[in-house]
């Protein structure tokens, strides 16, 4: 694992959590805040991705807007958590190294945290532009317990250990559509949301 973190010496240390969100829920506020407090973030965005490419075609997905809503209400209330559009209003297929870039842009003097699972991790060689993406951000990388972390190398990154919690969108849509309850498997305005525009049914 490399080196531990430094903080810059001007500009905010910021995690970057993509997803879906499909719908958000409590396992994702629970790894962005653990990331937060453990690599000493001021603050978390949750970036709602606008197409995510790799699901499209496997399912039908909730349209961007009602997802930026459901992530908007889960996160009320969390000072270190802040819903992002920028994919969204960017529009088209979502790539994170277009995010990262667009940050970077925003906040020179930012220091850019990817938050991601190690199976993601392990895979990073394999996305959108991975040499550009090693030069805009370090990695918090998620471990699971009896999981190894595996990193393409070029890659500056710490691990983080988060709380096994058996949530998972997938679930909550499941258990919807059987008619089964979703309360306090994420934070009740989003269940609110799921509920008024009759999500998954």
């Amino acid at each position: 694992m490399a080196a531990g973190t430094t903080r810059g010496s001007s500009g905010r240390r910021i995690g970057v959590f993509g997803g879906t969100f499909d719908p958000p829920h409590i396992g994702h506020l629970v790894t962005a805040v653990r990331v937060a407090e453990a690599l000493d973030l001021d603050l978390v965005l949750m970036v709602v991705a606008n197409v995510p490419w790799q699901k499209v075609g496997l399912r039908r997905i909730t349209p961007a807007d009602v997802r930026m809503d459901m992530v908007r209400a889960a996160v009320e209330g969390v000072d270190v958590l802040e819903a992002c559009d920028l994919e969204i209003e960017r529009g088209g297929e979502t790539y994170t190294v277009d995010t990262l870039a667009a940050l970077r842009a925003a906040g020179p003097d930012d220091d850019l945290v990817l938050v991601l699972g190690s199976d993601a991790a392990a895979g990073l060689d394999t996305w959108d532009r991975p040499e550009e993406l090693r030069g805009l951000c370090r990695l918090a990388v998620v471990e699971r317990p009896g999981s190894p972390v595996v990193v393409p190398d070029g890659f500056r990154w710490d691990a983080v250990r988060v709380p096994m919690l058996e949530v998972s969108s997938t679930e909550i849509r499941e258990r919807v559509a059987e008619g089964r309850s979703i309360r306090f498997l994420l934070p009740e305005g989003a269940v609110s949301l799921v509920e008024q525009h009759r999500l998954y049914r």
